[in-house]
């Protein structure tokens, strides 16, 4: 509990620390770097004093060899080092301690042996040449590139936990935002610290929670006021057929097309309603046959059918009422032209066609008209329908994985083309 209080709240203030750290990572590393850097060159600068005092301590170059050893071995026990010596001809006149790299004809001034430490050669005043090594340099220094590169990585390493800490609970958020936007109203996120992102989650899942309420209060009004309906509409159907005796022909008529207009909306208000209180989880498909399904709907309203045999996993009361209002929707505003009726399997998809020769559906039209109770502008009362039809077909199109389209018919009309997976 304690190491939780100590750190911040804010997240501004977490993002501020976290930097704050890679900074100070950064220059610590940085001086390491450095130092060590400047111990491994610290004998590069003194090549030249080494070489005069090692020419005052060696024996002259003609002295033999056994000499040059001896004094070569006394040196090398103060200095703690491994040593060779070289003629002015580059052969080998003694060595003393591990062996060395050999001298390199390309060696030309004093320096370090291979480009870098820790094996130098020193030239002598005499051209004798004396290769050392001090005991204890493992390697060659770390170029100052090198030594960047390796602290830009040690920061990088070191500070992804802390910033993947603060962003994880962020993206977390966002797959719930979208989740609620695709319309699971359930969604709610772990609230984790007491920073502004936990703030934020626990805004977001009382809003949630909110939607979830009124959402369900809506569906659960309409269809309670859709059910009750159906009792004072039996009743006044009862009513005209008592009365169909007194009441004009023609009255009695514009009745009749009425009451059968509201009960056609109560029942797909009923059915949307079904609909959205269903989940897909809890809907139960079997093997149904489209094309006896589409046959029967197809001889109601006596359109040209063209289709091979084909069976879905679906609901079939639900894909019998997709039809029939495609079917409807085609008769109410072909304007009286031949309905035309394609089912066929490509891949793994189904496409069901229905097609008239009517005015059409404006480009611009053609999404809108999948909205609940969207009538195309000019669109006359007396054609029926609410609105909700082409909505229901979508709806049952997507709750059976797929998907339904206006698209232009070939010279006249339009087409509302229906996708199923097979």
């Amino acid at each position: 509990m304690a190491a939780r209080s100590f750190w911040p709240n804010r997240l501004y203030i977490r993002i501020y620390v976290a930097v704050l750290v890679s900074i100070v990572t950064a220059a610590l590393l940085f001086a390491w770097a450095w130092r060590l850097n400047t111990e491994s060159r610290q004998i590069g600068p003194n090549l030249e004093s080494f070489a005069a005092i090692a020419a005052d301590v060696l024996p002259p170059a003609d002295a033999d060899n056994a000499t040059q050893q001896e004094a070569l071995e006394r040196w090398r026990s103060r200095m703690r080092a491994d040593l060779t010596l070289y003629s002015a001809k580059r052969e080998e006149i003694a060595a003393v301690g591990r062996p060395l790299p050999p001298l390199e004809p390309t060696q030309t001034v004093s320096g370090w042996l291979d480009g870098g430490p820790p094996v130098f050669a020193v030239k002598l005043p005499d051209d004798r040449w004396l290769v050392g090594q001090i005991r204890g340099r493992r390697g060659p220094p770390i170029n100052l590139f090198a030594a960047l590169a390796m602290i830009c990585l040690a920061t990088g390493i070191g500070a992804y936990p802390i910033v993947r800490r603060l962003t994880r609970r962020l993206e977390r958020l966002q797959t719930s935002v979208e989740a609620l936007g695709a319309g699971q109203l359930s969604t709610r996120i772990a609230v984790e610290g007491k920073d502004e992102i936990a703030r934020l989650a626990t805004s977001f899942n009382r809003s949630a929670a909110r939607i979830e309420e009124l959402v369900n209060a809506q569906k659960a009004l309409l269809a309670n006021a859709s059910h009750e309906l159906r009792s004072p509409l039996a009743r006044i159907c009862m009513a005209l057929e008592l009365a169909s005796t007194s009441v004009e022909p023609s009255i009695r008529d514009e009745l009749t097309h009425n009451i059968a207009e509201l009960d056609q909306l109560i029942d797909e208000i009923l059915l949307a309603s079904r609909l959205d209180a269903t989940t897909e989880a809890t809907m139960v498909f079997e093997r149904i046959d489209l094309t006896a399904l589409l046959a029967e709907e197809c001889a109601r309203v006596d359109a040209v059918l063209d289709a091979q045999a084909v069976e879905v996993n679906g609901d079939a009361r639900l894909l019998r009422r997709l039809v029939r209002n495609l079917l409807e929707n085609a008769r109410r505003y072909g304007g009286g032209t031949p309905i035309t009726a394609s089912l066929a399997t490509i891949g793994n998809t189904v496409s069901l066609q229905i097609c008239d020769e009517g005015p059409g559906v404006p480009p611009a039209e053609r999404e809108k008209i999948f909205e609940p109770f969207y009538r195309l502008p000019g669109a006359s009362e007396r054609e029926g329908g609410v609105g909700l039809g082409l909505a229901l077909v979508r709806q049952i199109a997507r709750r059976h994985g797929g998907n339904v389209i206006c698209t232009d018919r070939d010279g006249r009309g339009s087409c509302f083309v229906v996708t199923l997976p097979n």
